[in-house]
């Protein structure tokens, strides 16, 4: 039996990249899936788009509280073997999950895999540098510095979320850096050398450009899985080096900008773990 993939579309406010989103969703060559839209307190017209295409997906409302609890949202609502997200300014091509679907069917022991990806900034394609490059198998040292992994490029199989817990809808910022650092430390990804995923960004509402100084929040999330027991010792000592380099350079950046308490404590977490 084929099995059958959830996809869930959290969005806030983004109606017109919204409805080329879930477009894409529904120009899939899989047919073998279901469509969950989180609404996570969208003031526009979200809804009122969406309303022609319910009786093809499934539209959730719910008071704003973020990306992150708007996933959990969405595979709570869902029933799916196999979930894969994606944002909602985000596009797939026609045979992302059913590539993806293959993969899993041929190894039954894949719990997480990604695709390529393209990039536009504004509409205009941009070439990917050098240390953002995908990959497949053991990416988790790779995977401290910066998140190799977008939520829009990945599926992964339920069960995953019974080993590794949801999203973590305490962190405003960098919970997909926190979620591939649980999974990346335990398990390997399987990787599709295909852009099957476009990545579209540049708009002023994206979540970089709202945090400012992002890295407290990945020191929160090293901090976190350090202290989680399930690392290994290489994994640990590896996870140390990447939170006295985070706080160095975020302390550091700072102090710089007038923010001394804050750079201090950051400066002094380094310096403990030195």
């Amino acid at each position: 039996m084929i099995p059958l993939i959830s996809t869930i579309i959290p969005t806030f406010n983004r109606c017109e990249f919204l409805m080329e989103a879930v477009r894409s969703v529904l120009n899939q060559t899989d047919e073998n899936l279901e469509i969950i839209v989180v609404d996570d307190g969208s003031t526009d017209d979200t809804q009122k788009n969406l309303a022609p295409l319910f009786n093809r997906i499934k539209y959730v409302y719910q008071e704003n509280k973020g990306p992150a609890s708007a996933r959990n949202r969405g595979i709570y609502e869902s029933r799916g073997e196999l979930i894969a997200f994606l944002d909602s300014d985000d596009l797939w091509m026609p045979e992302k999950l059913k590539k993806q679907r293959q993969l899993f069917e041929k190894d039954s022991s894949l719990m997480i895999a990604h695709t390529d990806e393209i990039w536009l900034r504004n509409g205009v394609r941009v070439n990917q540098m050098k240390k953002h490059k995908k990959a497949g198998g053991d990416i988790f040292e790779r995977s401290l510095d910066l998140c190799l992994v977008s939520p829009s490029a990945v599926m992964m199989r339920r069960m995953i979320f019974d080993a590794v817990g949801l999203w973590d809808d305490n962190l405003p910022f960098a919970e997909d850096y926190d979620l591939w650092l649980r999974i990346l430390s335990r398990y390997p990804i399987g990787f599709i050398p295909e852009p099957l995923t476009i990545k579209r960004g540049g708009h002023p509402d994206q979540q970089s450009k709202k945090f400012v100084g992002g890295d407290k929040y990945r020191i929160f999330a090293l901090e976190k899985i350090l202290d989680s027991g399930v690392l290994t010792e290489h994994q640990r000592d590896l996870v140390i080096n990447a939170i006295k380099k985070k706080c160095l350079i975020y302390g550091k950046g700072c102090i710089k900008h007038g923010k001394l308490e804050e750079g201090r404590k950051y400066l002094s977490v380094a310096e403990k773990y030195t």
